[in-house]
């Protein structure tokens, strides 16, 4: 198979133009309706694939069936999964995604990469040593002033281009194939309003993962808690006594918490975290913001009430917050995929062994965060993780390799494909 005409960088460097940034304070759903110029687009693309079912929601989910070359009776037989490909429109509330200027590097040569709108913004072999791998060939970034987008618009143009391959190559056998484009996945709601009763598949694989090669079926398991301090309020002026300052208090208490351990700076590999995210309020309460995340997710609450110890046990050795009082309110966020993932070994065998015909070497890793996948596997659809090539996301150095781009194409036809 010739994988350098799915042109799937032309797809990518396309999509990327259009503004998907996602709005963690919006209420909405999907919280920006900018995302819905996106999946409009994609609709009109599937359907001119000839995706003949290809529809989109009022909420901006987009579900399109690339249908089986195969008649029923075969299908039948062989007892083949109904496998879905998943891959996200909007990109993270970190970076700028306004008026994105993608730029195709060609033979690109080893040197440092000047971002044209902004020559402050250099990228390097130095600071990214993976780019080494792509001297001599073609990757793309954006301008220096935005991020690039290929979270997940690579994942995207990819999964476009297995469907616009497999409907040109109607010779190559395989079972019917599940598209899905979600909203929202930046801001942990991605998943919120799936039906899957109409999906109707088995197993599902992401398109949201880093280097070549990468599989990804364990994810953090994530709580929000939220840490409430109701201090005592009184006129400045005649305080003295009395006053019991909710600020003051949250200060205690985040210098309290472990400086060198336990927080995301100081972890890596399975080791899981709290993170103080945010903070609002006056003298009279405060609020805290905490991200809680592990891979074992009994650990959580182990976490969340060491929080709560500390907050007590700041009150309980300053008399003057003697009548002070803390609690926390924690909700689940998602949990980790590996839970559900084990019950169904056949799926990770056929991504992996899809890798290893494509002569991909896989790398399984867990993720230190979340996708779609962590909330869908516990919602009735098993979902793991698979590469697109997409590094330092989130920033204006993103960048992609178009070569793990067609690679990751060449994988989805290896599952698929009936030997």
């Amino acid at each position: 198979m010739e994988w350098n005409a799915f042109g799937v960088a032309e797809r990518l460097m396309r999509y990327v133009q259009i503004d998907t940034q996602s709005d963690p304070n919006s209420l909405s759903f999907p919280s920006t309706e900018k995302q819905k110029d996106l999946s409009t687009l994609l609709l009109q693309e599937l359907l001119a694939i000839g995706l003949v079912d290809a529809t989109m929601d009022t909420n901006g989910y987009v579900m399109a069936t690339i249908p089986a070359t195969i008649e029923q009776e075969k299908l039948d037989a062989l007892k083949l999964p109904v496998i879905c490909f998943c891959a996200h429109v909007d990109t993270a509330p970190d970076c700028s995604g306004t008026d994105v200027k993608p730029i195709l590097h060609q033979q690109y040569n080893g040197a440092p990469i000047v971002l044209p709108d902004d020559p402050t913004q250099i990228i390097t072999v130095e600071k990214y040593p993976y780019l080494k791998n792509f001297i001599g060939k073609e990757i793309i970034t954006a301008s220096g002033k935005t991020l690039l987008g290929s979270d997940d618009k690579a994942g995207v143009a990819i999964i476009v281009s297995l469907a616009a391959y497999l409907m040109q190559h109607p010779s190559i056998q395989h079972g019917p194939i599940k598209i899905l484009f979600t909203p929202d996945e930046e801001v942990g709601r991605g998943a919120d309003f799936i039906d899957f009763k109409k999906l109707n598949a088995d197993f599902g694989y992401t398109l949201d993962g880093g280097a070549l090669g990468c599989f990804e079926m364990e994810s953090f398991s994530a709580d929000h808690l939220v840490l409430t301090i109701d201090g005592v309020m009184a006129h400045p002026g005649s305080a003295k006594g009395v006053m019991q300052n909710a600020i003051k208090i949250a200060s205690d208490i985040i210098a309290a918490l472990p400086r060198d351990q336990w927080c995301p700076e100081h972890t890596e590999g399975k080791a899981g975290f709290v993170h103080p995210t945010n903070i609002q309020g006056g003298a009279e309460q405060v609020q805290i913001e905490f991200l809680i995340r592990d891979f074992d997710t009994a650990n959580l609450a182990i976490y969340e009430q060491r929080i709560l110890d500390i907050a007590e046990g700041v009150i309980r050795q300053n008399p003057y917050y003697n009548e002070s009082k803390v609690k926390i309110e924690v909700k689940q966020q998602y949990r980790n995929m590996k839970e559900v993932i084990d019950q169904y070994p056949q799926m990770v065998d056929l991504a992996l062994d899809a890798y290893k015909r494509a002569g991909i070497q896989p790398v399984i890793e867990p993720i230190r965060g979340g996708t779609d996948g962590s909330r869908m596997s516990f919602m009735g659809l098993p979902t793991a993780n698979i590469f697109t090539g997409m590094q330092a996301i989130h920033s204006k150095h993103e960048w992609v390799g178009v070569a793990d781009m067609q690679q990751a194409v060449q994988v989805l036809a290896y599952m698929v494909e009936i030997n």
